[in-house]
């Protein structure tokens, strides 16, 4: 039976509170999502916390997920309304768009300023999203800085702080939100695999054997090209671990495999790109789930 994951420290209840106070320092609010889940890595709460601000999505990792299904999120995101970017925030890879992006959605914004003799005015953005999806990456590689922490973990970033980004833009980086309670115990599952909990919170080898599940059912070729192993040949997740750790000679004591450091690896590998380009959650027809979390 999947974990029911839950994780909402305290601090993010003050995160709430700050960018609710800090929106009327903004034009425009920057939200930054993994394109792996571009469902599940969305806080459901955002759009009622900014308050209607025009918005951008950045679809982070994009180079870890699945190219033509990050492509139909864009499409989704256009058809919603809302500017969506896919990118690599750690490289900068599709960033060079986001300033004219945000001319573009700001364009009427800059024109009656202009009229007001207000020229070269500076566009401010809030850069919101879940734990551990990027923001801090994209403000250091935007910024040209290493000011904003940056770390495999989320819950790093806690306190507001601004970053000029060229082009008279500046961001407001903000702590990383989850929201109080998963509604859906597969959107915790799937926050899991790409390390927006913590995993020490987690049973990890449990998380490792349902991420197994998943990628048996969707793309067993990754496994057998990675570990060496056919995914068809074992019943259940527990042995496919098994038989992934003796693969890569991971024993323990009297030749068991070690199934504890296969689950750390095997995390360690998708939340890395290792495994190739993935994706969790693609656009649904209208009228499921999908579209009424979006």
């Amino acid at each position: 039976m999947p974990q029911d994951i839950q994780w909402y420290p305290g601090h993010m209840t003050r995160t709430r509170r700050q960018m609710e106070a800090s929106l009327k320092l903004v034009d425009a609010v920057a939200e930054i999502i993994d394109a792996r889940i571009p469902v599940s890595s969305r806080n459901p709460d955002i759009d009622s916390i900014t308050a209607g601000k025009p918005r951008i999505i950045l679809l982070n990792k994009a180079d870890c997920a699945d190219q033509a299904a990050t492509n139909e999120w864009i499409n989704h995101f256009s058809s919603l309304g809302m500017k969506a970017i896919a990118c690599d925030c750690r490289s900068g890879k599709g960033l060079g768009s986001f300033v004219p992006t945000v001319k573009n959605i700001l364009s009427d914004k800059i024109a009656a300023w202009e009229k007001k003799g207000m020229k070269n005015r500076y566009l401010k953005l809030m850069v919101v999203g879940i734990p551990n999806v990027g923001k801090s990456s994209f403000i250091n590689r935007m910024s040209k800085t290493s000011k904003a922490k940056v770390a495999d973990r989320p819950g790093v970033t806690r306190g507001n702080q601004w970053f000029s980004v060229g082009g008279n833009v500046e961001l407001l980086d903000t702590p990383g939100v989850l929201w109080p309670k998963f509604d859906d115990i597969e959107v915790g599952r799937r926050l899991a695999f790409t390390g927006a909990v913590k995993d020490t919170v987690l049973d990890t080898e449990q998380l490792a054997c349902e991420l197994l599940k998943i990628m048996s059912a969707e793309y067993a070729d990754r496994l057998t090209e990675r570990y060496k192993v056919i995914p068809d040949e074992y019943e259940l997740p527990e042995l496919l671990l098994e038989a992934i750790a003796k693969k890569r000679g991971m024993l323990i004591s009297g030749g068991m495999p070690d199934t504890e450091r296969a689950s750390n690896i095997l995390l360690d590998e998708f939340r890395a790109g290792k495994l190739g380009r993935i994706t969790l959650e693609h656009v649904c027809s209208k009228g499921t789930e999908t579209d009424e979390k979006l």
